[in-house]
């Protein structure tokens, strides 16, 4: 019979990962880190918003065209599905704001190559810039989340 293989030493990395988690605590009842505020104030302005701008105006443009509404409802709908979640706690809710996050950022990081004064600049900056340190922020959020829940 072979004998079994030794273990392979651990690398940095999963050294590093390892010590990250060991330093994760899950989230106390009722606390809520400023990074799911922010997203969740994010996601109630962007669906009230929205939708207040359907039910006003009738239509929605975007890019010069204007959209059917029930897209925009759809789409208002989700969004304050996902601010609800996410004051919930809830982990998918986090997970798809962050999803919808990662096409803004993508979005407006292609507009950057596009801007043709300084206000397309600006705006395209800060929101790759603050919706990417916004993201970064609500990965440690979705580990918090993910814990099991602590012995009584």
């Amino acid at each position: 019979m072979a004998a079994p293989a030794p273990a392979s030493p651990r690398s940095r990395s999963e050294e590093r990962n390892a010590a990250v988690r060991a330093s994760l605590t899950p989230l106390a009842p009722g606390e809520r880190p400023w990074a799911v505020r922010v997203a969740t104030l994010i996601a109630l302005l962007i669906g009230v918003g929205d939708l207040a701008v359907v039910i006003v105006d009738g239509s929605f443009r975007v890019g010069g065209a204007h959209t059917a509404p029930g897209g925009v409802v759809i789409f208002s709908v989700l969004m304050l599905a996902c601010a609800w979640g996410m004051w919930q706690l809830r982990y998918w809710a986090v997970l798809g704001f962050q999803a919808i996050l990662a096409f803004v950022i993508l979005y407006f990081s292609l507009l950057l190559m596009r801007a043709s004064n300084l206000l397309g600049l600006g705006a395209a900056l800060v929101v790759v810039g603050g919706g990417g340190y916004l993201f970064y922020k609500l990965v440690r959020v979705l580990s918090r989340l993910q814990m099991p829940e602590p012995p009584d």
